[in-house]
């Protein structure tokens, strides 16, 4: 991970803690008189290792951190002995036998309450006991590779190692800062103070183990200009809607907004608060298709991105023209606290990013996990985590407080046009009307925003909320069970899509016109009759879909971006070049480009487009497969169609598709190497509730070369 932040001083020094007990220079040479005897001795916690639990005394670290090493503190311990041998001696011993006696009480605590295995402590060490995934580590070992994080050998892979390591760590600072009197040489000795490079283990120790807070306290300058620049009071997470026209952001975007209580007290004062950002720290220079198949394998290392506010927000409402929402997380001042702190021990790590799995959204659930353990948020989205899954999860867990909706820039231009376009209803048409509306379109001659002319502050503007919230829409996931006939077969189709949505699904929460499917498989079941010619085997599998999706930019609409599409799947096909060929399994790969309008009245007072669409595509298909005739088609043509929203729970869409094929010549007869295969289709969806709909589909084949022209279906979707 890496943050961007101003750059701070490093150096941490602990605050001296007196230990003034004296006793006799017999038992400081006693103490010190053999090499095994460093700066903390071993005999009390050997004698007592029957008191341990098993994962603490089993795994007690043989060697930390360097600056923690028992061997250096043994090399200072020499020289200040050299230098003032009745003194230091007498004062070094009897800070050891009480830091010793500190340290067995700390571990029997610790054995009795179990803390090694604590659910928290273990979370804070990048263990997860309930976290399911498929690109994950087994549950016994970190998450984390990176050596300095840990402060015992086999932290890895042992939480109560790493908590005793933890304990003597804190100890030995105990005992150093008390025997050094020199400010320079406490200096070089604390640099890199436990209290200062892992503050929020330390504080989870000193609650459970009721450690005085005042003993444990440091002079952190680093981290404490850290705290005090980002002052962080609230925490708030911000959706990003979906963004087709940067595949990346395709399936949305969260992020953490930081409040401190200048931006609490008012929440338009985004110049007092910061982003917080969990995002793939991949390579500009790589291709996309290398970019995404890095970023899904985890090729790539994470980061953590802290900046401005408003930095963050004018990237999504401006310039990507996205609106957002940001809901408050009910979380206390001092669970903020304590996740920021563990944002500060973790904002270095180098760990994999995973698209799907471990990603902007699972991060804002890991950070929650650590201080709400008994929600197990993370496990309950196991193998693919969705930033609007992650809305509906906190909602459902009540872990979300106030909603605000700010619109981007092109929902307030969109506002104005539908404003001006029914005055014009209204009054007729006149000569400047035109003129007016490509004004009011264009963003450099219109550059009405959310965002004030200096960006820090948010305005207020008097225009009522879209239908995009994210926390009413249907689930992502979707099963169907439908029953058709194609020619004279009757069949039942079993279908599941992962995700997300297409146009004639319920449109409630998702962008206008949003249209992206992935992850889908259908198996068809035919009642078949072996007297017949060309019948179909009984159980065929119809589609099998990777991706597919449209992007439409209505040019009569203040979105920018062009009306677009494309497709990964394998789909069942009849090539239509040979007499009476039954149909057979092939490779699509498909893309479209071309026009859409919106038309109809849109929602009053909204920045939403009319919500009836046409769109015109220029499209070209590659397929593949051994029952097409010489293998492989080309097809280049032009897909038409309108989508019409007749009311909140019922829409239509009709589509034409007119391909040309293209196989190759051939010299056999009747065999055909190039043709036209038009089709047409007209779907109707009912919804029955949020997650319940009815569908009907039709498609016809003007060909006659195959054996079945007409396939019609009624399906039940089942969205989960």
């Amino acid at each position: 991970m890496s943050i961007k932040l101003t750059s701070i001083p490093i150096d941490c020094t602990l605050m001296t803690i007196g230990l003034r007990a004296r006793l006799p220079l017999a038992i400081a040479g006693l103490l010190l008189s053999a090499q095994t005897q460093a700066f903390l001795p071993t005999p009390l916690s050997v004698l007592e290792s029957d008191a341990l639990s098993p994962d603490v005394s089993s795994t007690a670290p043989t060697s930390i951190a360097p600056n923690y090493s028992n061997s250096d503190a043994l090399s200072e311990l020499e020289n200040i002995n050299s230098a003032e041998p009745n003194i230091k001696n007498s004062t070094l011993s009897e800070s050891s036998l009480e830091t010793e006696q500190l340290l067995s009480t700390w571990r029997q605590q610790v054995k009795a309450d179990k803390l090694a295995q604590h659910t928290t402590w273990r979370r804070l060490l990048y263990f997860y006991d309930d976290k399911n995934s498929v690109f994950s580590k087994k549950k016994t070992e970190s998450l984390v590779n990176d050596p300095s994080f840990f402060l015992s050998k086999n932290g890895q892979r042992d939480s109560g190692a790493e908590l005793d390591a933890m304990l003597v760590a804190l100890a030995q600072e105990l005992v150093s800062s008390s025997a050094t009197d020199n400010d320079q040489a406490k200096t070089d000795t604390n640099n890199n103070s436990v209290l200062c490079r892992f503050p929020a283990r330390v504080a989870w120790l000193t609650e459970a183990l009721a450690i005085d807070a005042a003993s444990l306290s440091a002079d952190c300058p680093e981290l404490d200009e850290w705290m005090s620049t980002l002052a962080p009071e609230q925490l708030s997470i911000m959706f990003a809607q979906e963004y087709l026209d940067n595949p990346l952001s395709a399936f949305a975007h969260t992020l953490l907004r930081i409040d401190s209580k200048a931006s609490i007290a008012d929440p338009n004062q985004i110049d007092k608060a910061y982003a917080l950002n969990y995002t793939v720290d991949g390579d500009p220079s790589d291709s996309f298709p290398v970019y995404a198949t890095k970023s899904m394998i985890g090729s790539y290392n994470s980061a953590i991105e802290i900046d401005p506010y408003p930095e963050m927000l004018a990237k999504y409402l401006q310039d990507d023209e996205r609106d957002t929402w940001t809901y408050q997380l009910s979380l206390t001042p001092a669970e903020v606290q304590q996740i920021m702190r563990h944002v500060w021990e973790t904002k270095a790590l180098k760990m994999p990013y995973y698209f799907t799995t471990d990603n902007c959204a699972s991060e804002i659930l890991r950070l929650i996990d650590v201080v709400r353990p008994q929600q197990n948020l993370l496990s309950q989205l196991s193998y693919a985590v969705v930033p609007s899954d992650v809305i509906q999860l906190l909602k459902d867990k009540q872990l979300l407080a106030n909603t605000n909706y700010t619109p981007a820039d092109n929902t307030l231009r969109q506002a104005q046009l539908n404003e001006k376009k029914q005055q014009r209803a209204q009054l007729g048409y006149h000569n400047s009307a035109k003129q007016t509306v490509n004004e009011i379109k264009s963003a450099q001659l219109n550059p009405v925003s959310s965002m004030s002319a200096d960006g820090q502050t948010l305005l207020k503007h008097q225009i009522d909320v879209s239908d995009n919230n994210p926390i009413d829409r249907h689930p992502l996931q979707l099963g169907t069970i439908g029953i058709g006939q194609r020619g004279d077969n009757d069949y039942v189709d079993i279908g599941f899509r992962a995700g997300f949505h297409d146009t004639l699904d319920d449109a409630s929460g998702y962008p206008q016109f949003f249209n992206l499917e992935g992850l889908a498989a259908t198996l068809r079941l035919y009642d078949t009759d072996d007297n017949k010619a060309n019948q179909p085997d009984s159980v065929v599998l119809q589609n099998v879909t990777l991706i597919r999706g449209r992007s439409f930019n209505p040019v009569n609409a203040t979105k920018k971006g062009n009306t677009w599409g494309a497709s990964i799947e394998a789909t069942r096909v009849n090539d239509g070049s040979q007499e009476a060929g039954t149909d057979h399994l092939v490779g699509s790969v498909g893309y479209e480009k071309g026009w859409s309008w919106a038309f109809g009245t849109p929602a009053a007072g909204t920045g939403e487009m009319p919500p009836q669409l046409c769109y015109t595509l220029l499209a070209g298909t590659g397929q593949v497969g051994r029952g097409i005739n010489k293998g492989f088609r080309l097809g280049a043509g032009i897909n038409a169609g309108c989508r019409y929203q007749i009311n909140n729970q019922l829409r239509a869409q009709a589509e034409l598709q007119l391909p040309y094929w293209y196989h190759g010549s051939s010299d056999e007869t009747n065999v055909r190497g190039h043709y036209w295969q038009p089709v047409s289709s007209l779907e109707l969806q009912y919804d029955i509730d949020k997650k319940q709909a009815l569908r009907i589909n039709a498609n016809y084949e003007w060909q006659d070369r195959i054996d079945a022209n007409d396939d019609i279906q009624l399906s039940y979707r089942r969205y989960f």
